[in-house]
Parts: structure tokens; sequence; C-alpha cells
């Protein structure tokens, strides 16, 4: 049976064998009659609890707490003190101590207060360890993707974990894995260990989306709760909030979140006493931001507060060479789930997979692969299991107007430069139209317009 260790330190002999007698029934106990004789021990072996007397021969109660703080910062310390010495007592707690007892000793406060620290510790380590299972779960290194554009959305998101409230734009295709790269930067930040609180903007009635998000007081409206009720914010308090499809927002929630991205607060719906809280916002959508904001349908101040620092995910049909890693990786994780075998996919199947145009992105394949092995058996996926699994085997979509005609001489660099001239041409310098010819999305279409250099009318 496990028992926790407790380190008594204070020079006073009759007090030292009180507590012994007191507390060696449930925990296993160690005296040390000095704060340097307590280093020694912490350095040799684990201690859970320290009892430290503030007043020590030599080294000090002051001295040896940020001693044994140097030591361990896992054992919980607490101080034991006289009256005249609450001052340190304080100063102490500062420090590091978790709580102090006033001598003379009031068992029953001590036996309270000892169990309150070890819980502490308890819950400090369930922490830990949540903690290092999600930062194996949403290591960037572990979500799969060997393309130069999927590699570049995770090195900046990242970058961007390391900020504790940089206000995020994640943009992409459904499907694409925005939720996953946003549950990635929280796990990865110092917000770990609060809430990470999601809404889908376009779930939701517009009607009630700002009652969602900022709560209401009582009685603000009819069937509305008697106590009233905290919105998304308030509950996120310390944590993240991710608004999913925030392109839905009607244009007076709108001004309200920008209200709060300004002033890290807001006003229940109904109420009149505002309310001050800490999150980091993570703003998905699977629009353009851009093009609804030239449409008048978001607001361009919103747009650039949301943008601060921004994601872009493109989409399956743009990095195929992540398609078999990923197919892979979701097999691996069916075979454990359904308790199946299924090793690797066959040169027909594969070449299928490649082909496809992926209109559903990754979730479309893992929900593929989800089918397949739940329903086939192995040890390979063949073409045959891809009709049973309704794949489309031979309606793959086409990602390019081919009426386009391409010159053969140059670069591979040449001749996607060329496709886009000719297609901007086509679609009348119209940067959406052009985009929907060549069958890539907007974003990535503005992106290669930068990088070749092309002088276009913006549109």
């Amino acid at each position: 049976m496990f028992r926790h260790k407790i380190l008594i330190v204070d020079d006073d002999r009759l007090l030292q064998n009180s507590l012994r007698n007191i507390l060696t029934e449930n925990y296993e106990v160690t005296i040390a009659g000095s704060g340097e004789e307590a280093a020694g021990i912490m350095a040799r072996s684990r201690v859970d609890l320290v009892l430290l007397d503030i007043r020590l021969p030599g080294m000090d109660g002051m001295e040896t707490l940020e001693t044994l703080r140097g030591i361990s910062r896992e054992t919980v310390v607490i101080m034991m003190t006289a009256y005249e010495d609450i001052k340190s007592v304080v100063t102490s707690m500062k420090r590091g101590a978790f709580d102090y007892l006033v001598k003379p000793l009031d068992i029953d406060e001590l036996e309270v207060i000892i169990e309150k620290a070890l819980e502490t510790l308890r819950l400090r380590k369930e922490l830990e360890e949540l903690r290092g299972q999600y930062l194996r779960e949403f290591d960037f290194d572990n979500i799969i993707g060997e393309s130069a554009g999927i590699r570049n959305a995770l090195m900046l998101a990242a970058k961007i974990a390391q900020s504790p409230d940089t206000t995020v734009l994640i943009e992409g295709e459904t499907g694409t894995g925005k939720e996953v790269i946003a549950k990635a930067i929280h796990y990865r930040s110092a917000r770990f260990g609060m809430p990470l609180v999601e809404i889908n903007c376009g779930a939701i009635s517009r009607d009630l989306v700002e009652s969602e998000l900022f709560g209401y007081d009582a009685g603000t409206f009819t069937g509305a709760l008697h106590a009233g009720k905290k919105g998304k914010f308030e509950i996120a308090e310390g944590g993240t909030l991710l608004l999913d499809e925030v392109g839905e927002l009607l244009p007076s929630s709108q001004v309200k979140l920008l209200r709060f991205l300004e002033e890290k607060a807001f006003y229940p719906v109904g109420g009149a006493e505002k309310k001050q809280v800490d999150v980091r916002v993570i703003a998905a959508t699977n629009k353009s931001l851009e093009e609804a904001m030239q449409a008048g349908t978001f607001r361009s101040d919103l747009y650039y507060r949301l943008n601060v620092a921004r994601i872009w995910l493109p989409p399956l049909r743009e990095r195929r060479e992540d398609i078999v890693p990923l197919a892979l990786h979701f097999m691996d994780c069916f075979n454990k789930k359904f308790g199946k075998n299924f090793e690797g996919i066959s040169s027909e199947a594969r070449e299928k997979f490649l082909q496809y145009h992926w209109p559903g992105n990754v979730r479309e394949l893992r929900n593929i692969l989800e089918r397949i092995v739940l329903t086939e058996k192995g040890p390979s996926l063949e073409r045959g299991h891809l009709s049973l699994a309704g794949f489309p085997l031979e309606k793959a979509s086409k990602p390019y107007n081919l009426n386009i005609s391409l010159p053969l001489s140059g670069g591979l660099e040449e001749l996607n430069r060329e496709l886009i001239c000719k297609a901007l041409v086509e679609a009348g310098g119209n940067r959406s139209r052009a985009a929907k010819l060549l069958g890539i999305s907007r974003p990535t279409l503005v992106y290669r317009i930068e990088k070749y250099g092309i002088k276009t009318d913006r549109s």
C-alpha cells in the first residue's frame, strides 16, 4: 500500500516525537533537526510533504524553504510558526509554501491541512499526467503531414502556441483539420489545464448566438432561466474559446465580438454589469472572410482584429503526398478500435486514393477507412473494399478546367504560373472565379499569385 512520506523539520525534540506519534499510523515519517539535514534527506529520497519550522538553528526556515524548493518543486511545504512570526510566514507562502500552522499546534487542524495539501499534490500529479497525455496526443510532430503546406501550418501553430493570448484565425475547407490545430495550440500553450470551449456559430439559431456567447441575466426574455446563464466566454475563463464558422455571425454579434477582443470584457444579454475575462480566441472558418468582407457581410475591423495570426490549412487534394500516410494512420487507429488486422494498402487502392479529389478532405478519408476496417477483412485494403465502402471509383472529380491550353516548354514553376495567368484572364481578373476554374481555394490562389509575382487588378 502506498504511504505518503512526510518530513518534519524542527529542532524541538518534544514536538518531533509528538508529531511522529500522531502521523506514523497513516504516513511514513522522517525527522530532521535542521535545514541542512532536511536538504540532505530531500536530495537522497522522495518526500511528499514537509512540515517546516520557521525558526531553526543555522539555516532558518525561509532559507530552508528556498533550498527545498530548489531540490523539488513538487513537494508540498507547510510552515510551522509562533504568532510573532506570522509576517515571515506570509512571505514564505508568496515564495511557494502551501499553508502554515501556528504553535501550539491544533491536532485536528494539522490533520485537515495535511489531507488538503496531499490532495492538492495528487491533483497536481494527475494534471501533469494529463498534460503529458495531451502533449503526446497533440504534439505537432504527431500530426500526419509531409507536404510543404501542412508543415508550414504546423510550424506557425507551434510558434503561436508559445504566446498566451494571441488571437488566431484558422482558414480551410471543411474537414481539413482546423479543430485539431486549435486543440494543439491550446494544449501546448500556458493555458493548458484551463477550459477549451468550442461553439459552432453556424450550428445554432442566429437569434441565440449572443446569449450563447455572452450569457444573459435572469428574466431577460421569455423562457430564460430564472438564475440567468453563463455564456461561453465566461465558461472559458483562463482558457481558450474556439469560434468555429465565425463567418456565420450576424452583424450585431460581430460588433459585440469586436468589442470583446478590444476590451476583454462584455455585457451579458440584458445585463448592465460589465464582466472581465481572460480568454484567448481562436476563430475558424471554411469560407473566405476576405470575400465576405468585400460583400459587406463581415466587418472589416473584426476581420483585421481576428487576423492577428493566420493559419491556412490546404485541402487534401493539394497535398496528395499526405493521403497514403493519413490512410495508414487511420487504418492503425481503427485496427486497435475494432480488433482488426489490416496491414497495408494495395497499389490499386493507393492509385484510386491519389486520383480522387477528396471534397470532404481528411474527415472524408477518415470515414472511408473507418467503414472499411469495421466491415471488411484484411490483411490488405484492396480496390474491392473501396466500392463496398461506397468510394466513387469511377467518378473522381477533376481539379482543373482542362479547356485551358498550356505551353509545354519551361519548368513546373513556369507551367503553374502560366496556368494561373490563363485562369485569371478567362475569369476577367476575378480571383474567386479563377480559383474555381483551377479547382483550388481563393486563399491558395492569392498565395500563388504573390509567390510567382503575378501582377493583377485585385478583385
